[in-house]
């Protein structure tokens, strides 16, 4: 089993909490730490995905929470959300007792469920965790830091953990799920055809109509070739055949599921005139987006259209990554920023009072010429730290006045 670096975080938030709150998308790997969890703090372990004991849980839930008392891990809570008001009343009782740390662990990868259970009951007594697919890092065995463009740090990182540019495209297609690394055997494609069909049966059904289940495949489909770009829900809508509304609610869907994520416009009056309003979208593992792209191999992916945006979006993650293992993503916003006449920073980073511009890319030799849009950042009212092509190249590099290339590896 890989070593998960968010693992140290969970622990010390189930330490430090009644109640730690795991979400995460399908497969990411929860049940697995959770567990751990089991076996190191000496937690019960109770999963709804059970058909009797998710009856159990909604018959009466007062007498499921007698027979799995804290400390207990409840295991996709969101199938039983009557559970949320009976449980509130046991944490509550628990507390009155001196029992104010380590109670319950709930898990789930319907995240708005999940929170919306948490948020009318148990608010201000939850410590949420968000995981995410394996990182490069956790695969390839490297200590994992949020993401700074620290030269010093990186140059040494990217001596002692050179990633060859062929391995990184594997690592895209294939993806970041845990269970493809287990399993080295297990082949990409009929792993992400079980993975679509169990998201669509076990998560989906319960908002969509099993007449519409093809033309959400379809949504997921268009989506995935247009990962890294602009979220514009009339276009979406002209290419599935569905009006804007159910585009609209589809697109929570797969948020809830954590499916994709947005990448919100920077919005800071003296720096964004003129720029995109729009959020992008984001596939949040490159692996599922080329299964649904129809891109199966590095070859394929080398040479298609979708190379750039999949490295952008593969290095986007990645650094989002490094943030939310570490636990410091509530301390750190990311952003991008594009004006009308296409001037543009992939990804920013607002973090301790400083801005990092980084641009994502599929090439080796960029020069001061590629990161005019950091420009766009002169007029910040916070201070413009060092800036980052992260790229395919194999060496650290300046491009500028403190912004330099740098490798995959260096995240």
């Amino acid at each position: 089993m890989i070593d998960r670096t968010i693992y140290k975080q969970i622990v010390k938030t189930v330490k430090n909490k009644p109640v730690t709150v795991i979400t995460g998308a399908r497969q990411v790997g929860k049940t697995t730490l959770c567990g751990l969890i089991q076996k190191e703090l000496g937690f019960g372990y109770v999963s709804l995905a059970n058909v009797l004991e998710r009856q159990a849980a909604k018959e009466d839930p007062m007498a499921f929470l007698s027979l799995h008392p804290a400390p207990c891990i409840i295991d996709e809570i969101q199938k039983a959300p009557e559970l949320f008001d009976y449980l509130e009343g046991v944490v509550d009782e628990l507390i009155r007792q001196g029992h104010k740390r380590s109670l319950y662990v709930l898990t789930g990868s319907q995240a708005y469920r999940l929170m919306k259970g948490v948020s009318e009951s148990m608010s201000g007594r939850v410590g949420l965790v968000s995981m995410e697919p394996l990182s490069l890092s956790e695969i390839r065995g490297i200590e994992e830091k949020p993401f700074l463009v620290d030269v010093d740090r990186i140059v040494e990182r990217c001596r002692s953990n050179r990633l060859d540019t062929l391995e990184f495209y594997d690592y895209i297609v294939r993806g970041f799920y845990p269970e493809l690394y287990d399993n080295p055997d297990l082949e990409t494609a009929p792993f992400y055809a079980d993975y679509l069909a169990t998201y669509l049966e076990k998560d989906v059904s319960d908002f969509i109509e099993l007449k519409n289940k093809q033309k959400f495949v379809d949504l997921m489909s268009v989506l995935a070739s247009l990962t890294g770009q602009e979220l514009t829900y009339d276009k979406l809508a002209k290419s599935v055949g569905v009006d804007v509304k159910t585009v609209q609610s589809w697109i929570g869907v797969l948020l809830a599921g954590n499916i994709i994520h947005l990448l919100q416009p920077y919005n800071e009056e003296s720096v964004t005139k003129r720029v995109v309003r729009r959020p992008k979208v984001y596939f949040s593992d490159t692996g599922l987006a080329c299964y649904l792209a129809r891109v199966g191999s590095r070859e394929t992916l080398i040479h298609s259209y979708l190379k750039g945006p999949m490295v952008e979006t593969c290095i986007v993650n990645e650094i989002i990554k490094s943030y939310k293992n570490n636990r410091k993503d509530a301390e750190a916003s990311f952003f991008y920023l594009r004006t009308f006449d296409q001037k543009e920073i992939d990804l920013i980073i607002l973090s301790e009072g400083r801005l990092t511009p980084v641009e994502c890319k599929a090439g080796e030799e960029y020069k001061e010429k590629d990161i005019d849009g950091f420009r766009l950042l002169s007029g910040s009212r916070y201070e413009l730290g060092k800036g980052a092509i992260v790229c395919t190249t194999d060496r650290v590099y300046p491009v500028g006045e403190k912004a330099y290339a740098l490798p995959v590896s260096a995240i």
